[in-house]
């Protein structure tokens, strides 16, 4: 039996992360993954395909509808090719996992292709083409999470798909019924509507990504409706039913209303759910709550002392980047180090266009707890570097504390928002005030200046080119 230092089931952003660390802080370390590929549903179902997707997309509308503009001409019908832009998004994807493999090979870890359950705290039977077993001092639970759907929808995975399916389909919908309008939904959505299809958005919140500022939500769907999309907000999903090639999803509105929606295809994205199947927590002590997520306490560990949990299986946002803060936090715990995240600066995104990225706290959670605060906005419109590239939706918002002028939330939509919330992460590290922000020299044209005149506009309301 093979004996190891550490072992990190699920191979994710947070458990290969971990792992990595883990090894380079000198500790003997097995990756085990029940797929034959790494990287867990980011790498393979998630993050980097859909990304793929957005871009091919974007380069597809962009000549359909702005070439011409540019100047640019295009003999003939600009046609779309799903199946190549299907199979571009699986080369992004193959490539990408094989980087996982290299990293792991160089960092010397020992990988094991199976489904990691536990005999004990510290053995684990790895069920795979064989049954193996491994001895580890420590372990950390990185089993991610999967889907989740509503209780009387049946799943086909051919027309009733989630994002998995979604991600591979064999034609472009004619229509395609969202249900959630959270991030998931809506970067797929965009997809399918930039190719073509018509997308009708099922949402029970009364927004769309709920857990954002509410000015974000606004913008967005003011954005999305411009482009074609449809919204039933504040709508409740009562049935779906497929006959044939037909779905039909019904629901009701605030006022009990029924409304009946019929298309090709149903997306069904309302969130996903901590994955623990096969894993045995039990038979370690390892104890999971009502909803299925392992408990940890503030050190990421479990009720069985040398086994920890991070990523999705466990409280807190399910992002890939927050996973692998834990996946690093609890490797330097291991090693005896003290490290800490600040949960309040995890930007969140969305990875449509415009995208739209945030972090700290939102307005409504200021007004919520009381805090006296100010606000400055700055559209992108006004941007020259905006107009330039016709991306002239969206803002940025920069919340501060009334008294101290410390920066306490930066809310984003427009382009390239997703690289630029890294200013804003970076500032509020190190507590900056808006000031600090206004007084920093923000290269011209570009998009950052935004958050330049957006700190100004907090900044006793002197934004120069409002």
């Amino acid at each position: 039996m093979k004996s190891y230092d550490v072992a990190v089931i699920g191979s994710g952003p947070g458990g290969y992360v971990a792992a990595i660390r883990c090894s380079q802080l000198g500790m003997k370390t097995a990756l085990i993954e029940k797929y034959s590929t790494l990287g867990g549903t980011c790498l393979n179902v998630g993050c980097i395909p859909s990304k793929a997707l957005l871009d091919s997309s974007h380069h597809y509308h962009d000549a359909v509808a702005h070439f011409e503009t540019h100047g640019i001409e295009i003999p003939g019908e600009v046609r779309v090719n799903l199946k190549k832009m299907i199979e571009r998004k699986q080369g992004v994807v193959d490539q990408t996992t094989k980087g996982i493999e290299f990293l792991m090979s160089k960092n010397n870890i020992d990988v094991f292709h199976g489904i990691g359950s536990f005999k004990d705290a510290t053995h684990i039977q790895i069920k795979g083409g064989n049954t193996e077993e491994i001895q580890a001092k420590s372990s950390i639970i990185a089993t991610g999470s999967k889907p989740a759907s509503l209780p009387f929808i049946e799943l086909d995975k051919e027309r009733v798909i989630t994002s998995t399916e979604a991600l591979s389909l064999k034609e472009i919908p004619d229509h395609m019924i969202i249900i959630g309008g959270g991030v998931i939904g809506l970067e797929l959505g965009q997809v399918y509507r930039r190719l073509g299809a018509q997308v009708s958005v099922v949402e029970y919140m009364d927004r769309i990504i709920p857990g954002m500022d509410a000015a974000l939500s606004k913008e967005l769907t003011k954005v999305f409706k411009k482009q074609g999309m449809k919204f039933y907000l504040s709508h409740k999903v009562t049935g779906v039913s497929r006959k044939g090639k037909e779905i039909t999803v019904t629901a009701l509105d605030k006022k009990e209303k029924e409304i009946v929606l019929k298309g090709d295809y149903c997306l069904v994205s309302v969130g996903r759910k901590p994955y623990t199947e096969g894993l045995n927590a039990k038979a370690a002590g390892v104890e999971l709550n009502e909803k299925g997520q392992v408990v940890v306490n503030d050190h990421l560990q479990t009720s069985a002392s040398n086994i920890y949990a991070i990523g999705d299986v466990v409280r807190g946002q399910m992002l890939a980047h927050k996973a692998e803060e834990e996946g690093v936090m609890v490797a330097e715990i291991l090693a005896g180090q003290k490290p800490h995240i600040d949960y309040n600066l995890i930007p969140g995104v969305v990875y449509t266009w415009p995208e739209v990225a945030a972090v700290g706290k939102t307005e409504e959670e200021l007004k919520e707890s009381g805090v006296a605060y100010k606000s400055g906005q700055f559209p992108m419109r006004a941007l020259g570097r905006s107009r330039a590239s016709m991306d002239t939706d969206g803002f940025v918002k920069i919340l501060a504390d009334k008294k101290t002028d410390e920066v306490l939330g930066v809310h984003m939509i427009g382009a390239r928002v997703a690289d630029l919330i890294a200013e804003a992460v970076t500032a509020m590290e190190y507590r900056a005030s808006a000031e600090d922000i206004a007084r920093m020299s923000h290269a011209h044209p570009t998009y950052a200046e935004a958050v330049k005149e957006a700190a100004l506009a907090a900044t006793d309301d002197r934004a120069l080119h409002a």
